[in-house]
């Protein structure tokens, strides 16, 4: 973390495709070794894959996103020599973060063959509320929901 200032954010283009910003920052954090045209074709054939099964692949798209994004989560605050898990809501911008990297790892934990196959049916799963990523979510908050207790140490 810089001591300085707060780091300014970046704008984003929006993807040349569907012309979506979400889709752009979800597109970029698939990217590995900045290998932008590699991570755009995988989330774009993913995109074809669920809208050859489920129609529009954009609606789908988000409809997962708002499954995976947590509401609360954790965090660790020492509170006289003792570390509390204090339940805080998560920022927007963390939220969406967050579902982005746990859709990813789930895409990337799956048995199918290729990552286009992966990550479409990870998005499917995440629409109809199942899969990994939303079970790291409910995890997420089952994690807060039993350390309420400590809610009062919030800061």
């Amino acid at each position: 973390m810089s001591r300085r200032r707060r780091a300014e954010k970046r704008e984003v283009m929006p993807d040349p495709k569907y012309g979506d910003l979400v889709v752009s920052k979800f597109t970029n954090n698939v990217m590995y070794h900045g290998k932008k045209s590699a991570a755009e074709r995988i989330v774009y054939a993913a995109f074809d894959d669920i809208a050859s099964k489920k129609g529009d692949p954009i609606r789908t798209f988000h409809e997962a996103l708002d499954n995976i994004k947590p509401q609360l989560e954790v965090r660790s605050r020492r509170v006289g020599g003792a570390t509390y898990q204090v339940p805080v809501e998560v920022r927007s911008e963390r939220a969406q973060a967050l579902a982005f990297r746990w859709l990813i790892q789930a895409a990337r934990g799956r048995p199918e063959n290729t990552m286009e196959e992966r990550l479409s049916r990870e998005l499917l799963d995440a629409a109809e509320n199942r899969g990994n990523a939303v079970k790291k979510r409910e995890d997420t908050h089952r994690m807060a929901e039993a350390n309420k207790a400590f809610s009062h140490y919030r800061w």
